[in-house]
C-alpha cells in the first residue's frame, strides 16, 4: 500500500530536462534560451555549439539531455524535435564582502539560476 503516484507534468509527445543551481544570473542564461526556443533540436544544438557565451556549453547539456529524456524514457523521434519552452528561473544569490577605501565595503552578489528546456514532437504534416 504505497502512494499513488504522481500524474505525468507534460503530455505523452514531450519530455522534459531542468538544470538547477546554474552559476549564472537568470537574465544572461535567458539571453540563451531566448536563441533557441522554437527551433529545431538538432538547430538548437548546433547553434549552442557555436555560441560565443559561456553559459551556452551548459544550457546545450541541458537540452541533450532532454532530448536523450525524450528518446529514451517516451520513445521520441528525435529527428522531429523542436524546443517548445525554454524557462529561466532565479534560484539563490550568494553575497560576498570586499573591502574597500576608507572602511567601506563593497558588496559582491553571485547569482545562481534554474533552466528548464521542454522538447516536444512535431506532428505529421498530413
Amino acid at each position: 500500500m504505497g502512494k499513488k503516484s504522481a500524474p505525468r507534468r507534460y503530455a505523452d509527445n514531450e519530455a522534459a530536462a531542468i538544470g538547477n543551481m546554474i552559476r549564472t544570473s537568470p537574465q544572461k542564461l535567458n539571453l540563451v534560451a531566448e536563441t533557441i526556443r522554437g527551433r529545431s533540436a538538432q538547430e538548437a544544438l548546433s547553434m549552442l555549439t557555436f555560441s560565443r557565451r559561456r553559459i551556452a556549453i551548459t544550457v546545450k547539456k541541458v537540452l541533450q539531455s532532454a532530448i536523450a529524456n525524450a528518446e529514451n524514457n517516451q520513445q521520441l523521434d528525435i529527428d522531429r524535435l523542436y524546443v517548445a519552452e525554454a524557462i529561466t528561473g532565479k534560484q539563490m544569490v550568494m553575497k560576498r564582502w570586499m573591502p574597500r577605501a576608507r572602511g567601506r565595503v563593497g558588496r559582491i552578489v553571485k547569482p545562481f539560476s534554474n533552466l528548464t528546456i521542454v522538447v516536444r514532437e512535431r506532428e505529421e504534416k498530413a
